[in-house]
């Protein structure tokens, strides 16, 4: 069973912006844009009529702010709120209203990115809270009759969701911004400040970390193999013993990559389930 997807409002007085986030959220299959909101009081109107899961906020609109939404929402009405601002001045009091993520003008394609991630975790954390009182609703409502239904039992114990990955990673460059399907990316390594993302032999640069990248691709698929580098571990056909202990990864296309010795185990078994 699907899990439904995660109804979002965008509200912005700035066409441009509210386009930019509509764009990056394209591929994104599990979350629904259900309204676009030009400022604070159709965002009100919208909370009420549409009861969204997700709120794309900017702080700064003509009439009412971001802040004075929040304010005159219900807090049990209230979605996961991601401010967008051209003003980091705003951070600590974003967080101290209580948002998910706080994104800055113009907004960095990878912090989009990290941020969904951590709606994923919240709306996964809230699913799994509701599906246990529901459970325990249902066990109350059976106590006496005696039996309950186990179809009906297996599905609301089946709170626990598995992290999802994003399918797409958004590269932006001075023509535009590059989509790369991530099943394409063959490895990827550091070169001082920036990545450097090798997919069907070609190789795409981003300002990001390590760390960054780390946390939005599927470590089932994906894992560190040195300081420097992540490979996707479906493209490794060999290893090479090399010096005190560390090897040498042989991809499809025939490109090698050391593996340090502090990162063997991990890929090791990775490669053994494959």
């Amino acid at each position: 069973m699907n899990d439904p997807p995660i109804r979002t409002l965008i509200v912005d007085d700035e066409e441009l912006a509210r386009r930019g986030i509509e764009l990056r959220l394209q591929g994104h299959a599990d979350i629904s844009i259900v309204r676009h909101c030009v400022n604070g009081r159709e965002a009100i109107e919208a909370i009420v009529a549409e009861q969204p899961d997700l709120m794309f906020l900017d702080i700064q609109m003509p009439g009412l702010s971001g802040f004075d939404v929040l304010a005159r929402v219900p807090q049990e009405s209230l979605p996961m709120v991601i401010f967008v601002t051209a003003y980091d001045r705003y951070a600590l009091d974003a967080f101290e209203a209580q948002a998910i993520d706080y994104l800055l003008k113009p907004i960095n394609d990878t912090r989009f990115v990290q941020a969904l991630e951590r709606v994923r975790s919240h709306w996964q954390q809230k699913n799994a809270l509701s599906q246990r009182e529901q459970l325990m609703k249902l066990l109350a409502s059976t106590q006496g009759s005696g039996q309950v239904d186990e179809q009906t039992l297996r599905e609301y114990l089946h709170a626990e969701r598995q992290p999802q990955y994003p399918q797409i990673l958004p590269i932006r460059d001075d023509a535009g911004t590059v989509r790369i399907d991530v099943k394409s990316i063959d490895w990827i390594d550091a070169a001082g400040d920036y990545m450097c993302v090798h997919a069907d032999g070609r190789t795409y640069v981003l300002r990001e970390t390590m760390k960054s990248l780390e946390a939005v691709l599927d470590p089932k698929l994906f894992q560190r193999v040195h300081r420097s580098t992540i490979v996707n571990v479906s493209r490794v056909r060999r290893l090479r013993p090399h010096t005190n202990g560390e090897y040498f990864l042989t991809l499809d296309d025939g490109q090698e990559i050391k593996l340090s010795r502090s990162y063997r185990d991990r890929v090791d078994q990775l490669l053994q389930r494959r």
